[in-house]
């Protein structure tokens, strides 16, 4: 029966180590920049996964120590901290982030646009029906965020400090 339950001084180890990993991973995200879950970028997104494996690996490995543990998870943390400072230099964020996208200008979609992010038209509609949005003729512009998210301007909106429309038109806007 061994099988079932295993060694009881071994579960006590793994949940010994579960707890501090656990700990420990929840101080160092707190000391991480805050975002929401719906507004992690792909590097946000990684190291959530890397935790969870180092956590999940290191709890239940045997021959794995918590200071083992703790040096992977450190490690891992502070690597996340240096890349959510250097996206504030021009060069590097760049290389980090995705650009925003214009999907759809007074419109007319651009298609070549839509395959670069490789987005169909299905994607388009359905994003903009979220958006209540049920007629291309309603929309000035739809951005495609570099997050992943979808901005509606709609005719009626008025443009300000915070539409930076990206320079001179491209794509091919043929409906």
């Amino acid at each position: 029966m061994s099988w079932l339950y295993g060694d009881w001084t071994a579960i006590g180890g793994v949940c010994g180590k579960t707890l501090l990993l656990t700990l420990t991973a929840l101080a160092g995200l707190r000391l991480a920049p805050r975002r929401a879950i719906a507004e992690l970028r792909i590097s946000d997104f990684v190291v959530a996964v890397a935790v969870g494996a180092i956590i999940g690996r290191s709890a239940t490995a045997t021959g794995t120590s918590f200071v083992l543990g703790f040096a992977a998870l450190a490690t891992l943390l502070l690597v996340h901290a240096g890349l959510s400072r250097l996206r504030f230099l021009p060069a590097l964020r760049r290389l980090m982030d995705h650009p925003v996208e214009i999907l759809v200008r007074d419109g007319n979609i651009y298609r070549s646009v839509l395959r670069k992010c490789r987005l169909t038209e299905d994607d388009l509609h359905a994003a903009l029906r979220q958006k209540g949005v049920y007629s291309l003729d309603e929309v000035r512009l739809v951005l495609y965020e570099s997050k992943g998210g979808f901005t509606v301007v709609r005719r009626t909106d008025t443009a300000g400090e915070l539409l930076p429309l990206p320079g001179p038109e491209h794509g091919d806007a043929d409906r």
